[in-house]
């Protein structure tokens, strides 16, 4: 079996702590042979945990890109305004590509990169993690056996969870449209691109509504403080107080060893002492109420579909979990799928309903419901093999439906909800 080399753009949370450990996991099928980073010494941890010699560590995607070609695939995983810039000449020196989403928030950059890999014959699969997960797996099975009939109506929502909303949104890397993309393409690509791929149906146009209603300076309560470590006087009754966050939560905080995200990306090598350090000093300690935030903390939009069906999905960070639900409504009867608990129900008109329990399905649900690993997997398989895109894998094409959705909603949303065709967008 021929090991698939790859060069990888960019060690955040998604190169570094998603996509390299594969290399572990199937050291038969992929190796590791570039890096690149502008953090050295996240280049210098990856490079000794995996082998990469010194002259093929980077500073820069940049920098790496004016290497000839070192390896069969790139993975990008940079920032969304970074993405095309880095896509494009590695396309140019014959790289395949697994590409983070979002693909871009500029339009022009989405079709640019499609005639380009169209252009070159290569293969750009898009990081739409969530079609490889064996849940979404079943529900696309359930669908197309026609279990409910023809779908009619479908009503989703993602609940980004309040301390989600707060670190990644708020606080972190996505929180500002302006240097990466609104919320509704970078949090839910990912929603639009299922919504198409499970009901096998297009788009005619789109409504949308939100805004920024709590993560703002005239919500902060009484007695907030610039930083939740400078005194805050509201400190104890917030609960979107980085040190709960970080350190007291059961679920997020290094006090109870939960030293993976979100805490890796605070530190390094999170600990008490070194989180504790970066709430301090760095982005994360801030009042959510006093950071330089702009993208929306909800937002519902509608999609009316090409054959007069109808979606309705709504994002919040106003939740206590941090997961998917989804009703689909169909001629025949309706599917219930809850992403949180790992149960679909179908019940057919008239019918017993079934209970089936995802959880039995598989033995692998780490990063992203065990979406991560497969898409890995099947992205080194399709390149070893020189096949098509299978049946969750996907064409860039198809994955930039999702985005001309996304972008289509903002456009509704900054004009108050007025119809977007999407014929106007791709």
């Amino acid at each position: 079996m021929k090991r698939i080399t790859v060069a990888l753009a960019g060690l955040g949370s998604r190169g570094k702590d998603t996509y390299a450990p594969v290399a572990k996991l199937l050291p038969e099928k992929m190796e590791i042979t570039a890096i690149a980073d502008i953090d050295e010494t996240k280049v210098e941890e990856v490079a000794r945990e995996y082998g990469v010699p010194r002259e093929r560590c980077f500073s820069s995607a940049e920098e790496m890109l004016k290497e000839e070609k070192l390896a069969d695939v790139m993975f990008i995983a940079t920032q969304d305004r970074q993405h095309v810039g880095h896509a494009l000449p590695a396309l140019e020196k014959g790289y395949d590509l697994l590409l983070e989403k979002p693909v871009s928030p500029d339009l022009d950059e989405c079709r640019e990169l499609l005639k380009s890999a169209s252009e070159k014959g290569r293969k750009v699969v898009v990081c739409h993690v969530l079609r490889y997960t064996p849940f979404y797996t079943k529900v696309k099975e359930l669908i197309d056996d026609r279990v409910i009939g023809d779908v009619v109506t479908v009503m989703g929502i993602e609940n980004v969870g309040y301390w989600h909303q707060a670190h990644s949104f708020v606080r972190g890397n996505w929180r500002n449209s302006d240097i990466t993309s609104p919320m509704i393409l970078q949090k839910c690509c990912h929603d639009m691109d299922l919504l198409l791929w499970l009901t096998g149906k297009t788009c005619d146009s789109v409504t949308s509504f939100g805004s920024t209603y709590l993560f703002k300076k005239e919500k902060a309560p009484e007695g907030a403080a610039m930083r939740c470590l400078d005194g805050c006087r509201a400190k104890n009754e917030c609960p979107f107080d980085a040190e709960k966050i970080y350190i007291t939560n059961e679920k997020t905080g290094i006090a109870h060893g939960k030293s993976d995200w979100p805490c890796n990306v605070l530190t390094l090598q999170p600990t008490e002492e070194s989180v504790m350090e970066a709430l301090k000093t760095g982005p994360y300690g801030r009042c959510v109420y006093h950071c330089d935030n702009n993208v929306v903390d909800h937002q519902v939009v509608n999609l009316n579909m090409t054959d007069g069906s109808t979606i309705s999905f709504t994002m919040t960070g106003c939740t206590e979990e941090n997961s998917r639900y989804t009703k689909f409504m169909g001629t025949k009867g309706e599917i219930e799928a809850s992403l949180h608990s790992n149960l679909i129900t179908v019940r057919p008109f008239g019918k017993e309903k079934q209970i089936i329990d995802v959880s039995k399905l598989s033995d692998d649900f780490s990063g992203h419901a065990g979406g991560d690993n497969r898409m890995v997997e099947q992205f080194l398989d399709m390149v070893r093999e020189g096949s098509e895109p299978g049946h969750s894998m996907t064409t860039l094409e198809k994955s930039l439906e999702s985005h001309y959705i996304a972008l289509a909603a903002e456009q509704s949303r900054i004009l108050r909800g007025k119809l977007v065709p999407l014929k106007d967008i791709r």
